[in-house]
Order: structure tokens, then sequence, then C-alpha cells
């Protein structure tokens, strides 16, 4: 039995084909991909900028996707039948199970990890048919349309980093780069009282931000001379992360969630003689379900950080680069395996 599947072949080479579907091995389920977000990361693989390509971790031919919810379709031995049905989305960390780290709960750090549709040759989201290990999974309840169950994965790890910022209501917080993670943070830490600043370029993506109303929208040129208690930085830019050390209040916080294409050159001394906690995150793994909660109460609401959702076959072009001005400038785009 086949499927279709978007299947990156080479640097800016890939299509729609067909591929064996999935099959529920042991201690794993099928599902049935409903919605998939495209990320930074997958343009990277398309470009062949991505930093696993040059490390081995990862290599051509691949299938990507690792932002994702769906229907079980399938299950395995050992698997209980009550999850067929279910509409679920799942962690992109898959951990072996066995080493100290996923004893510990940091499976995510596991250094024999598969990450879905990234690491390893685990195969991603942008399939018909995905599959997942039951242990991977986080049932979707029934208020979650399949728009919301494939921003879980980002919003977990935006909801991580602001964790990370350790501010209470009514603290400050810069948030440098208007992209999906840095909106999305912005989003959970506006919810929980924190008063929110998002810097970027001027660009459109600043005036999409201004949109939302999330707080002031400043530019490194008009950025005002005021007390930030954190910064996360979610932009990929390699000058931010030295900026952030630089603007944030001392005995602050530091969260740095975003990766820069080149090495970012930080002087130490400034985190010392401030006082300064700095913290990086990988991955949504911990903060999915409390993610989950939050879209389900009405809390958080990102979906109008979608631009546009399209079928497997229109993929390559948005992994280019291409947008139609009528999508407007949200961030994010969305993919349905089950059209075109």
């Amino acid at each position: 039995m086949s499927m279709r599947a978007f299947v990156i072949t080479g640097p800016g080479q890939g299509g729609v084909g067909g591929v064996p579907s999935p099959e529920a091995r042991p201690g794993q389920v099928v599902v049935d991909v409903e919605r998939a977000g495209v990320c930074g990361t997958d343009a990277e693989f398309f470009s062949g900028a991505m930093s696993y390509l040059h490390t081995g971790q990862a290599r051509y031919p691949i299938r990507i996707g690792h932002e994702w919810c769906g229907v079980v379709s399938a299950v395995g031995a050992g698997v209980d039948p009550v999850w067929l049905g279910q509409r679920v989305t799942g962690d992109t960390m898959l951990g072996c199970g066995h080493c100290d780290r996923c004893a510990g709960g940091r499976h995510h750090l596991c250094a024999d990890r598969y990450e879905i549709g990234i690491r390893n040759g685990w195969p991603g989201a942008l399939a018909e048919r995905l599959p997942v290990p039951v242990t991977a999974l986080h049932k979707l309840p029934g208020t979650l349309d399949p728009a919301l169950g494939a921003l879980v994965e980002p919003g977990g790890n935006a909801l991580r980093a602001v964790r990370a910022a350790r501010l209470s209501p009514g603290r400050r917080l810069l948030v440098l780069g208007p992209g999906t993670i840095g909106l999305l943070a912005a989003m959970l830490a506006a919810a929980q009282g924190v008063e929110v600043h998002l810097m970027g370029r001027d660009d459109p993506s600043l005036a999409f931000a201004r949109t939302l109303a999330l707080g002031p929208t400043w530019t490194r040129e008009t950025l005002p001379g005021l007390r930030f208690d954190a910064i996360i930085d979610a932009s990929g830019a390699t000058a931010l992360p030295a900026l952030a050390a630089e603007l944030v209040e001392p005995g602050g916080t530091v969260v740095y969630i975003g990766i820069a294409a080149a090495p970012s050159l930080l002087d130490t001394r400034t985190l010392v003689l401030k006082d300064v906690t700095a913290t990086g995150v990988l991955s949504a793994s911990g903060g999915l379900a409390d993610t989950i909660d939050l879209y389900a109460s009405g809390a958080v609401d990102p979906r109008p950080l979608i631009a546009a959702t399209v079928t497997l076959e229109e993929v390559a072009r948005v992994l280019a680069g291409d947008r139609p001005a009528a999508w407007g400038h949200a961030p994010k785009v969305h993919v349905d395996p089950r059209t075109g």
C-alpha cells in the first residue's frame, strides 16, 4: 500500500510522490494527518542550509513536517485500542527510552533520539499518514480544530521559552523576532499578565505583529531605554543574542530559542557582570500538554498566525519563499495532505 508524501531529494529539489504507507509496529500508531505546519527548519532542509545535513544527523531524501495533528487509524501490538479514532498531536523528539537522559525526563536531549521529520530518518507529517510511538502522543479535545492542533508543537516551544523567562504578572518582557515562535511567546506571556514588547525589523512582519495588539512594537532604532526584566530571542539573527544580554535588566533572564545560520558571538563577561541568567530552549517537549489546555480554554488563540492552508503539491513553492500577496503577512503556512 502506498500514499502521497512530500519528499526533498536535494537542495531546492522536492515534490510529491508515492511512498510506502507506514505500518503500526509494536508500541506505535499510524496517524491519518489532517494538518501540518511548515516552519523555518523545513525551509532550511529545502535550501540545504540545515545544520543536521552537514553533521550527518539528517540526509537526503528527507520527508519533513514536525508540526501536525491527525486521527489515529491503526495501532500496533501492545498499544491500547482506545487510541483508535482519537485526534492527536505528538512530541517531535523521540528518545531511546533507555539512557539516563530519557530516564530523567529529558528524552528531547537523548543522543540517539529521532526527531519526526528532522533527525535520523524518521519520516515527517507532510504525508497522508505518519507513524508515531504511542508514548509521544497527546490527545486533543474536540474543541480544538485541526488548525489549532497543528499549532500545538510551535506553541509548546514558545511556552517553554515563556516559562524560562520566569516573569510574574506586571513584569516587562521584550521578544526579539516577530516570527511564529516570537508571536506565540508574546501571546502566551500576555495571557499571563506580562507586559509584552516586540522588536523586529521595520518590515511587513512587524506590521503584522501590530495587528495582534499584543503590546508596543519597536525597531532597534526606536527601542526606548526601558527596563526589560527578561528577553526572549526568537529571531535567528547572529547579532541579537549579544544585544539581548546588553539590554536585559541586571539580574534578569535571557532566553535563547532562535537559532542563527552562523555562530553568534556573545561576551560572557556581560552575563557575569550583570548577573544574568541565560537559558536555551530546545523543542516543545514538556510544554505540549499545557499548550493544549491553553488553546482549549480559549486563553490563547493563535489561528490569526496562519496565512494559508495549501496542498502537498504547493509545498515546494512555499519552501522556496513564494507567497502570494493575497495571503498577507501572517507567518505560518499549513498543509492539508488530504487535498490536492
